[in-house]
């Protein structure tokens, strides 16, 4: 789906969203398996997801990396003054848009809709922010993953009442989002198999009790609104 469109699902009305898919850019393919942006950088930019996964992360001082938000197709991560201090790697092969503050800035201030708009996603992702702050400080291990895929399921638009997901993300990927191990991921996934919440055919999840599967998760979608 082209950016504007996406953008336009999102709430931003259509002049607006031209406005920005006619910004001076350029697209770029990220391949998961380097870093997109490091981490300690300065970045006066503005990125768009036009399709794909991008994960924002930091790393301990032993290097250990948690992944601390995700932006899906038609979020954004915003310029900002001075170094960022996290780092930015596609989850899967994605399409970014990469524009600069120079020319994006101008487009915000002279559009009140649109700061509103920004400002409107930028509590959404404070919101998601916090619940994964729950998530890995209170719940255990099998509702921390439950959780991560219910939220997927969700942003991803693959809601109903037997969602399918096509999983975009490995086994270490999940163990860096939810603070666990991949050998501890694995063991999860084989939990959720046994229970009869979700069943596996190659990298697609088959959601067999999709209530359940939030009971367990205790996800409630209300944050992502």
């Amino acid at each position: 789906m082209p950016l504007g469109d996406t953008l336009i699902k999102a709430g931003l009305a259509p002049k607006l969203a031209k406005l920005l898919e006619d910004m001076p850019h350029k697209v770029i393919q990220v391949d998961p398996r380097r870093p997109f942006r490091e981490q300690g950088v300065a970045r006066d930019e503005v990125l768009f997801v036009r399709q794909g996964i991008l994960s924002k992360f930091k790393t301990d001082g032993a290097g250990r990396r948690q992944i601390v938000a995700l932006r899906f197709a038609g979020d954004g991560i915003l310029p900002r003054e001075g170094k960022a201090d996290y780092g930015i790697q596609a989850i899967v092969r994605s399409e970014v848009l990469v524009g600069s503050s120079r020319d994006f800035d101008p487009i915000v201030d002279a559009n009140p809709d649109l700061s509103k708009f920004f400002w409107k996603l930028s509590q959404r992702h404070t919101a998601i922010g916090y619940e994964w702050l729950v998530n890995c400080g209170r719940r255990d291990s099998t509702a921390r993953v439950a959780h991560l895929l219910c939220e997927t399921v969700a942003r991803s638009g693959k809601s109903g009442d037997s969602p399918r997901l096509v999983n975009p993300f490995t086994q270490q990927q999940i163990a860096d989002i939810t603070g666990q191990t991949s050998v501890n991921v694995n063991r999860v996934f084989a939990d959720l198999e046994r229970q009869g919440l979700i069943r596996r055919d190659g990298r697609e999840i088959i959601f067999c009790d999709w209530p359940e599967l939030q009971r367990v998760a205790s996800f409630q979608p209300q944050y992502l609104n």
